[in-house]
């Protein structure tokens, strides 16, 4: 890919002109070229507007074809993105939209609905995602752009838009692209500036291990566009190889993510643990729990038949085309990841965090280790600040391209992340001698034992995760033990018949079997219900910081 990130926005709608870039599921694609005149429509909304290269515009909305075209009409013209998560709640939404000094707000219509717009007193003008319609403005200038955009626009292209209008600014490596908010595990929101270098370094990461993209491939964007994750491996690799990207455009359920795999049959896929461990919770683990299949897994040749027979459903399951299934964003059960590993399922275990937009580590599912999330990625210079880096755990330190400016109005932070030229990522690993990385936990998770051992409560969590009854758990300490938050799987447990002491034999009876995995320093000593589902980030990790009181 070119060295400009903007020049490759313009490359691909010239190169792929009649060719489906975008599609709402089961609605009618957008093409490249349609997407260049929506971009070309916006260029001149925001030009008579007053809107100045550098300035902030945000965007929040569900997964949209919309929320594509707005967001590369931003970056071509010069303005700085803001894209906020959909599911923050409309006071956080509010919060952001005026942290972040946006003039301008594209929202989709459901967040739009919760959003007061006398508390947005800097910004001009609010455009509906959907439809691009003007929904607030308190600004005339802009409610009369607006409103002579037709005439506008033909009088700029009086022929017509063509192929040879395509022609766009060239941005600085070191301009500002981009502020794109954290969803918070440990703490609140804080707003990471993305310069172009850093999308430049993702995307010719992407191109460069995934080859097998082009303008007849099909892709499935399910993570939210608004993390880094998803909006780099979702849809900037995608859209610059050709790709047709299909939006799920509502909650990725296992029903819809299963019929849209079939439908679709994406060349690569991109998804969070949950996902998978979701389908193997629900679908493989009660069939592997059978007396029959057990047997037949202990006996050989019988358990290779069976084994490939898995596999092979598997595959088929998620649309059988795909190259890989690129699983990040968060930790994925051992348990999880050891079966797919033992089928020989096409999959690989990826690690990145915004700061980096995000990708630190990578390996194909070839070359890929059990429990490892990859090697560093060439684009970063990546060491373990441990004194034996292969065997004590240290903080994961990087430096390069992908790494961010800083955090927006926040020197303190940004001064404490970013020390003696490396970014400090907070989380813990080790390394082995191949220079594969092995992800322990967070630093802020980490609990020191009264005998000085470092207990990391994520690999505790793991083997809570993988009890038949419990759907997700939260480990901390309190007055120097180990506890436990669980969220039980209700459907197989009959709460109709289990009164308090019931419940606590329940608990004990887990708590029991997780200790026999777990060394003595580690022991759990109290388990507690947690009846509701945690609160969760749209990457789906648990909001810790809320339940740590």
């Amino acid at each position: 890919m070119e060295l400009s990130f903007i020049a490759n926005i313009e490359k691909s709608i010239v190169n792929y002109w009649e060719r489906p870039a975008l599609s709402d599921y089961k609605q009618a694609p957008v093409t490249f070229s349609e997407v260049g005149r929506r971009i070309a429509r916006l260029h001149i909304l925001y030009e008579r507007c007053g809107i100045e290269q550098g300035d902030h515009i945000a965007l929040c909305s569900r997964n949209c074809a919309s929320w594509a075209i707005a967001y590369f009409s931003i970056l071509t013209y010069g303005a700085v993105a803001v894209p906020l998560l959909h599911e923050f709640k409309p006071q956080n939404v509010e919060h952001l939209v005026n942290h972040s000094d946006a003039k301008l707000l594209i929202v989709g219509d459901v967040v739009w609905e919760g959003i007061e717009p006398e508390n947005l007193p800097d910004v001009h003008a609010v455009i509906q995602m959907q439809d691009f319609k003007l929904v607030y403005c308190k600004d005339d200038t802009y409610r009369q752009a607006y409103e002579n955009l037709d005439a506008l626009f033909k009088e700029k292209y009086p022929e017509g838009f063509s192929v040879k209008d395509v022609s766009y600014r060239r941005e600085d490596p070191e301009d500002l692209a981009l502020i794109n908010y954290t969803s918070g595990t440990t703490s609140m929101s804080k707003g990471v500036m993305i310069p172009y270098r850093a999308l430049t370094g993702n995307t010719n990461f992407a191109s460069r291990v995934i080859t097998n993209l082009n303008q007849y491939s099909n892709s499935i964007s399910m993570l939210p566009m608004a993390h880094m994750y998803g909006m780099a491996f979702e849809l900037l690799f995608e859209f610059f190889s050709g790709t047709h990207i299909h939006f799920l455009t509502r909650v990725p359920s296992p029903k819809i993510v299963a019929e849209a795999f079939a439908e679709i049959k994406p060349d690569i896929i991109i998804s969070v643990p949950l996902i998978i461990e979701k389908i193997y919770k629900t679908k493989l683990k009660p069939v592997l729990n059978k007396r029959l299949v057990k047997n037949i897994l202990r006996t050989p040749y019988l358990d290779k038949m069976l084994l490939k027979r898995i596999q092979k459903e598997l595959h088929v399951s998620f649309g059988e085309k795909f190259y890989e299934v690129i699983i990040g964003g968060a930790a994925i059960n051992q348990e999880v990841e050891a079966f797919l590993h033992k089928v020989g399922f096409r999959y690989t275990i990826g690690y990145g965090m915004t700061e980096c937009a995000p990708i630190i580590c990578y390996s194909d599912w070839k070359e890929t280790k059990l429990y490892s999330c990859g090697k560093p990625v060439k684009e970063l210079e990546l060491k373990i600040d441990s004194s034996d880096p292969e065997n004590v755990a240290g903080e994961i330190l990087v430096r390069g391209q992908n790494v961010m400016l800083g955090y927006y109005k926040n020197e303190r932070a940004t001064e404490e992340a970013l020390r003696d030229g490396w970014l400090h990522t907070g989380d813990l690993a080790v390394m082995d001698k191949d220079g594969y990385v092995f992800i322990k936990g967070r630093i802020k998770n980490m609990i020191l034992s009264s005998n000085g051992q470092n207990i990391y409560p994520e690999e505790i969590e793991d083997k809570l995760n993988s009890m038949e009854l419990v759907n997700e758990s939260l480990v901390m300490e309190k007055e120097g033990k180990i506890i436990a938050l669980v969220n039980l799987d209700q459907e197989k447990i009959d709460t109709d018949k289990l009164d308090k002491n019931g419940f606590e034999e329940v608990l004990e009876q887990i708590r029991t079997e997780t200790n026999k995995e777990l060394p003595a320093y580690e022991q759990i000593s109290k388990l507690y219900i947690q009846p509701e589902e945690f609160e969760r980030t749209p990457k789906r990790s648990i909001k810790r910081y809320m339940y740590s009181h």
